[in-house]
């Protein structure tokens, strides 16, 4: 399951989407997330569904790839369908002893599964198709008017951008130590849930040694370049938009539109 942790990872492909301008796509992203929220139709996930397959087939990523990281939120994606499912109060369609299942609950569960579906599809496309370099030029080009009010936007900007890094380096370093706990004859997989618990503390330790000394090493080397910050720097490729980028801006103004007439259409 770890190999499979797709948020984070860029995937090295010509397309549209790569050559977009990463505020571009940084302000998709928000627009789609808002979108999410928005709506509370059939109508509306629908169009979100196509907007999304569309961009996917933009991408050039492939969707197997892409998917596998839906395997990690399998567990947050159960009790949240759970709760709703369960807990949400309105005409009875099955009652098991003490648990009711509801239409209303049973609507409320499947949008929230959808919901968070997409919310990380969502984000994982901005990841897959962004490099962390862009990432932190786009996020501190558009947080920029922060900077007026005190705000560090450049180191804002680059600590998210290190976290986004670091996951995938952090999964294959939790991937070699399981492996090589197992090959000690440590056990991961059987056990009630303290057990599992109580064997991850073996896994947990020599993780955070190991994310310590990476952030050690990396604070190392930024010194060692005499790294001082945003104040003076200049970029090596400064970004520019393009025809795309403002064609992109008025498609994502168009499904948001679309998105909140859908909201009132019954």
């Amino acid at each position: 399951m770890l190999r499979e942790i797709t948020l984070g990872q860029y995937y090295p492909v010509d397309s549209v989407i790569h050559r977009l301008d990463p505020r571009t796509k940084l302000f998709g992203t928000l627009i789609f997330i808002v979108s999410l929220f928005i709506t509370t139709t059939v109508w509306g996930y629908l169009l979100a569904t196509a907007a999304l397959i569309w961009v996917i087939k933009l991408t050039k990523v492939p969707f197997s790839f892409m998917v596998k990281g839906l395997k990690a939120i399998l567990f947050l994606l159960l009790i949240s369908v759970s709760f709703n499912l369960f807990l949400t109060s309105g005409e009875v369609l099955v009652q098991i002893w003490i648990f009711k299942i509801t239409r209303e609950g049973l609507r409320m569960a499947g949008f929230m599964a959808v919901r968070l579906i997409y919310l990380v599809l969502g984000s994982t496309i901005m990841t897959l198709t962004t490099t962390p370099n862009e990432l932190t030029d786009g996020l501190e080009k558009s947080m920029g008017f922060l900077n007026k009010v005190g705000v560090p936007v450049h180191e804002i900007s680059m600590m998210m951008s290190i976290a986004l890094r670091f996951i995938p380096i952090l999964v294959e370093e939790t991937d070699k130590i399981m492996k090589a706990q197992m090959a000690r004859g440590a056990d991961f997989e059987t056990g009630n849930l303290i057990q599992k618990v109580k064997a991850m503390v073996p896994l947990l330790v020599p993780l955070f040694i190991s994310a310590f000394r990476r952030a050690t090493d990396l604070a190392m080397a930024m010194e060692a370049r005499c790294y001082r910050g945003g104040d003076g720097r200049t970029k090596m490729k400064p970004l520019q938009y393009a025809f795309r980028d403002r064609a992109a801006y008025g498609l994502q103004l168009f499904y948001l539109a679309g998105m909140i007439g859908l909201r009132f259409y019954r």
